[in-house]
């Protein structure tokens, strides 16, 4: 379990901007809002909802429009950049290029609240710096400069940088958005093992909601017309939460498998039984190519998958009729 030491709370926060002189523009509100130590906290929702004010105003970057945000014990209005820069650390989107920074000397960067204009390193700024160069993997590639790095591995150092900063709450605006598959998992387990390991709090937006699912302690999931649902995931899924977030034109979230469905309903039912591997993708070749998976017994087809690889088998019952294949192309091709 993440300990239950609340790390910042927002009460009545409402956020927005600016939309000209005397006008303000509200995005959501009121909300509240709470952070622990030891979670990581997954900020959900489509594109457009707010999700990037709402960490730009829980970081301090802009103001909100009412309430307060409580960090640490403290207003967060009332402390001064210098004291927030040692609570919070922020990843943004955007990559750092700079052909002339290598990687030690950004990652080293994450000390500046402590070192000042100077910059000068003590011996407990190195050792600070090595443990965050440990815990996100980056020692095999500090020597390079940041133009030469892939995404995965800038997004790293990034990391490795918020973590030198040694914050109790790291904030990060859509960490994977410039990632493959392998690099996107590797990146979001890394992050849940890292706010198990150094019990700080880590809050990310992201739309890996597949991936927020298995590795999130909390979810924060924001609807476009400023509301928002915070839970747990499982109670988000279980409430309904998912479904009505993202059921739209045709897409709709299976709770079952916490999967997107983005066919049509089919025309034809048929009835699927059978366990295990074969019998899952089964189903999703079936919905894939228009029928509609149904569980009464009075359809007029049926097919029955036994076995798992190579030894799987189809049995389909069709007025009457029992006929067995052996590979899934053959049963699809026969349908």
């Amino acid at each position: 379990m993440a300990a239950q030491t609340s790390l910042l709370h927002t009460s009545g926060l409402t956020i927005g901007y600016q939309a000209g002189k005397g006008k303000t523009k509200v995005i959501a509100g009121p909300l509240d809002l709470e952070l622990h130590a030891g979670q990581l906290i997954c900020l959900l929702g489509p594109n457009g909802c707010g999700k990037s004010t709402l960490l730009r105003t829980i970081a301090g970057l802009q103001h909100p429009l009412n309430g307060e945000i409580i960090l640490d014990g403290a207003a967060l209005k009332k402390l001064k950049p210098a004291q927030v820069a040692r609570k919070i650390s922020l990843v943004l989107t955007d990559n750092v290029r700079s052909g002339n920074l290598d990687v030690y000397s950004l990652i080293s960067l994450g000390r500046y609240p402590y070192s000042g204009w100077l910059g000068i390193l003590t011996e407990q700024d190195k050792l600070i710096i090595e443990q965050a160069i440990r815990a996100t993997h980056t020692a095999a590639f500090l020597g390079r400069k940041m133009d030469s790095l892939s995404d995965g591995e800038c997004q790293k150092v990034m990391l490795a940088r918020a973590m030198a900063q040694d914050t109790p709450l790291i904030i990060l605006d859509e960490p994977t958005a410039h990632l493959d598959l392998p690099s996107r998992i590797q990146l979001m387990r890394l992050l849940h093992q890292l706010a198990k390991e150094t019990n700080k709090a880590i809050l990310l937006s992201t739309h890996e909601l597949d991936l927020a699912l298995q590795v999130a302690d909390q979810i924060w999931l924001m609807s476009n017309g400023g509301h928002l649902d915070a839970g747990l995931p499982e109670e988000l899924v279980l409430n309904g939460s998912f479904q009505q977030a993202f059921d739209k034109d045709g897409i709709a979230f299976d709770a079952a498998s916490g999967t997107f469905n983005i066919h049509y309903t089919g025309k034809r039912n048929i009835k699927v039984t059978g366990e295990g591997i074969a019998a899952f993708w089964t189903k999703k070749a079936l919905v894939r190519n228009g029928f509609n998976i149904s569980l009464s017994d009075e359809n007029e087809l049926s097919v029955s998958v036994s076995g798992e690889g190579p030894d799987s088998l189809w049995t389909i019952q069709q007025n009457n009729k029992t006929t067995i294949y052996t590979s899934l192309r053959e049963f699809l091709d026969t349908l």
